[in-house]
């Protein structure tokens, strides 16, 4: 038998194979790098649409000052009417005795867009009981930062009473904390009655 016969038969079906070899290892590095490519492009055109959303619901933030927008808030982003729940705690006027007591209520209250409120407050104390449909009226400021100050006087002879807030979900909500006088401990959310 002639043995470099069957040598040479051989190396053309190895040489194949390694050349189908080559070919798929070429093929599947050409694919990998066709999906990457595909993805950092996927990735890359998804962020320029964000930041074009995001530029554009920004945008009109400096030129409207509204709560559609964002910042800056002014005092018109929480111009009109705002149901509000409170709780905590707060001080027994004197004639009943003085100490704290719990505080529960719900108030409707209207900002002009200027700087001012009006209120009704429906407030229900531990040892004061409930006094129904309480007037009220006070001054505001709302920051740049939309955050907020209020200070109101509930009655004569009564101290200022001064809430903090923060204005979040696009205007639409208020959260605030009472920050004065020192013994009383109330928060509040609220929420707009009328949709501008």
């Amino acid at each position: 038998m002639n043995f470099s016969m069957m040598r040479s038969h051989g190396r053309p079906k190895q040489e194949e194979k390694i050349r189908k070899r080559e070919n798929t290892s070429m093929k599947t590095k050409l694919i990998k790098t066709t999906v990457k490519g595909a993805s950092v492009a996927l990735l890359v055109s998804a962020g320029l649409l964000l930041l074009v959303v995001a530029g554009t619901h920004g945008s009109g933030a400096a030129t409207s000052g509204g709560p559609d927008v964002g910042f800056p808030c002014t005092d018109a982003t929480i111009q009109g009417t705002w149901g509000t729940h409170m709780q905590g705690t707060g001080p027994v006027p004197p004639p009943l005795g003085g100490g704290i007591q719990s505080l529960v209520g719900v108030v409707t209250r209207t900002y002009d867009g200027m700087g001012n409120f009006t209120q009704i407050d429906n407030i229900h104390g531990s040892v004061t009981g409930w006094v129904p449909n309480r007037p009220g009226s006070g001054t505001y400021q709302v920051n740049p930062d939309c955050t907020f100050a209020t200070q109101f006087v509930p009655g004569p002879g009564a101290p200022v009473i001064e809430e903090r807030g923060v204005i979040v979900e696009l205007g639409s909500e208020l959260h605030t904390a009472t920050v004065t006088p020192m013994q009383t401990m109330v928060s509040a959310h609220s929420q707009r009655i009328d949709r501008r």
